[in-house]
């Protein structure tokens, strides 16, 4: 005799990069386990790939994880969390008073969202005609160049993967990022003002 199928709720959100709206469900045992497995491993691209493959299987194969924006893979993972473990997430935050003592803090997951700033835009004005039209860094993006965490050294190296065009004479000559060298991207960097360079950096 069969044993009796399980029924899984199924939500919807927006996501935060296009608005698209998904369908996703709670993540279930057996995926729990794979992220228990990844966590126990301790090694990023394990956690990464079991992120990945959580968020692809509970919104039903949809989303193409490897070309979202990181924050849209966040987004969607903390609401799936949500949904499978709870809303409520307790965490111990460092004190930045002492750097010693360490506080219990409960945070709604529900009530996380991302936030883009009215000025925001991904079109980088240099001056003189000259500009950059950004990209948002995607998971791959990060565990391609092997950067977890980023650091005043990786910097250049984060801001390079996040480069789609460059540009001059207002958008009449325009270089695809992709089809230049690493060292090529980091020169064009490192030649920038301080002022061009933090708008890089905000965005």
């Amino acid at each position: 005799m069969a044993l009796p199928k399980l029924t899984t709720p199924t939500y919807e959100l927006e996501l935060p990069s296009s608005d698209e709206k998904i369908k996703f469900r709670p993540f279930l045992v057996k995926e729990e386990k794979i992220l228990m497995i990844a966590m126990e491993s301790g090694k990023s691209p394990d956690i990464i790939n079991a992120v990945k493959d959580i968020v692809k299987t509970c919104t039903f194969d949809k989303l193409d994880i490897s070309n979202i924006p990181m924050f849209d893979v966040e987004y969607v993972f903390l609401r799936i969390r949500s949904k499978s473990v709870g809303e409520v997430s307790k965490l111990k935050l460092l004190c930045p008073d002492d750097k010693k003592t360490y506080a219990d803090v409960e945070v709604n997951l529900e009530d996380v969202q991302v936030q883009v700033g009215d000025d925001h835009t991904n079109k980088i004005e240099l001056g003189d005609g000259k500009g950059v039209i950004m990209t948002y860094p995607t998971i791959d993006s990060f565990s391609e160049t092997g950067i977890q965490n980023i650091t005043a050294k990786n910097m250049l190296d984060v801001i390079g993967t996040c480069m789609l065009q460059i540009y001059e004479d207002k958008g009449e000559k325009v270089y695809e990022a992709k089809d230049q060298t690493k060292k090529e991207l980091n020169d064009f960097i490192e030649s920038m003002n301080t002022g061009q360079f933090q708008k890089l950096q905000k965005f």
